[in-house]
């Protein structure tokens, strides 16, 4: 179940020299991905900030920006962007490949199966891997790394998403631009570093490093399929990067665990994107930028009949960066220190979670070894399970 890998021609030509014919894949001849409606339940939903990211180049745009997120990235870990560059159109597309691309054969999607023991999460991740209370998951995942010489035909691709990878590219391109590179200067500005685009020069697209693009399915669960799941209580969990960014899907689902210890649901704001920060930003802060736990449980009654579909975009440093707390004035106030035992780099950082995270089995031995619901992941630095 290796990575399949190809050669710059293969992607193009087919194997008798002639270019393929991908006009089946044209978005005229898809059929369109369509929202389910959204629950009618009263949830309890969280209070989140929403950053309007055209103020951020206006005069004095950035500072209005980066107060306005000062409490959101040190106690809350969740916020939304909006205006952000893309149009709905774009974003739509998007979700139509997720949809066609979930839908092909198993064997089909098979053929660009991640490798798991290498902890090698590009390509797809199959459902029914992990077991779940008393049923296995029912997530399935398709990972799509940056468009760099790094990554250059390592990775095989579907007919239908050749057909598109230009505008995924793009697509990718223009998350890190827009969202991502302007959120690190905020943080930049938040924790008074000297250097305002230190963080940015970490995140530069063109070095290598981990980032990458998501196509996300749960698939529709039988009430006594939710039941024997334990409906995801048990799943609260960081993200290991910089910022993970979510699309608006109005399967209601995701829910954030607040200092109070309790847990609230994210709802799905027209034109945003939800925003979290993960481990590498908090490591690099010691803690004081929260990695924000989260998890995905059993949605509304009124939604059980439909999937729930998500576009994702993952940012991390560079993978030579070393996760020591940054020089920062508001940092050595508060007293950070590094998490690790010993300097760790991100490939290592990421390497490490990604092993418990594609291994179940290994997970699970080790968490049991530990048998006080923590386990180490690296260097001193222990995970822990979150109430359910």
């Amino acid at each position: 179940m290796a990575t399949s890998t190809i050669t710059e021609q293969s992607a193009t030509t087919s194997f008798d020299g002639s270019a393929p014919d991908f006009s089946k894949y044209d978005y005229k001849n898809l059929e369109p991905y369509v929202h389910p409606p959204e629950t009618n339940e009263k949830l309890n939903w969280a209070e989140l900030v929403t950053l309007d990211l055209e103020d951020y180049d206006r005069p004095g745009g950035k500072e209005r920006l980066a107060k306005q997120l000062e409490h959101a990235v040190h106690h809350v870990g969740f916020f939304y962007v909006k205006n952000y560059g893309l149009s709905q159109e774009e974003v739509d597309n998007q979700f139509t490949l997720a949809k066609h691309f979930f839908a092909l054969p198993t064997e089909e999607k098979a053929k660009y199966e991640c490798n798991y023991a290498a902890a090698d999460y590009n390509g797809w991740r199959r459902s029914g891997r992990r077991l779940e209370h008393k049923s296995l998951d029912n997530v399935e995942i398709y990972n799509i790394p940056k468009f760099t010489k790094d990554f250059e035909g390592k990775y095989a691709q579907p007919d239908l998403l050749k057909a598109h990878l230009p505008e995924i590219e793009h697509f990718s391109k223009a998350l890190h631009s827009n969202v991502v590179l302007p959120l690190l200067r905020l943080f930049a500005i938040i924790l008074q570093l000297p250097d305002e685009d230190f963080l940015v020069k970490q995140h530069s697209y063109e070095k290598k490093s981990e980032d990458h693009f998501r196509y996300m399915l749960y698939r529709k669960r039988t009430p006594e399929e939710w039941e024997a799941s334990g409906g995801g209580l048990g799943n609260g969990h960081t993200d290991l990067g910089t910022v993970t960014l979510l699309f608006r899907q109005p399967i209601a689902g995701l829910q954030i665990l607040g200092d109070d210890g309790n847990w609230t649901w994210v709802s799905a704001q027209p034109g945003t994107i939800t925003v979290n920060l993960a481990d590498t930003i908090s490591h690099l802060t010691g803690g004081w930028l929260k990695s924000s736990v989260h998890r995905v449980v059993t949605p509304p009654k009124d939604q059980w009949a439909y999937d729930r579909t998500g576009l994702l975009y993952f940012a991390r440093p560079h993978n030579e960066m070393v996760l020591n707390p940054l020089d920062s004035p508001v940092l050595r106030e508060a007293g950070a220190k590094s998490r690790f035992e010993k300097p760790v780099t991100v490939e290592e950082w990421v390497k490490a979670k990604q092993t418990l995270q594609l291994n179940p089995d290994i997970s699970a031995k080790r968490w049991a070894e530990a048998g006080d619901g923590t386990v180490e992941v690296l260097a001193g630095f222990r995970d822990r399970k979150y109430k359910e």
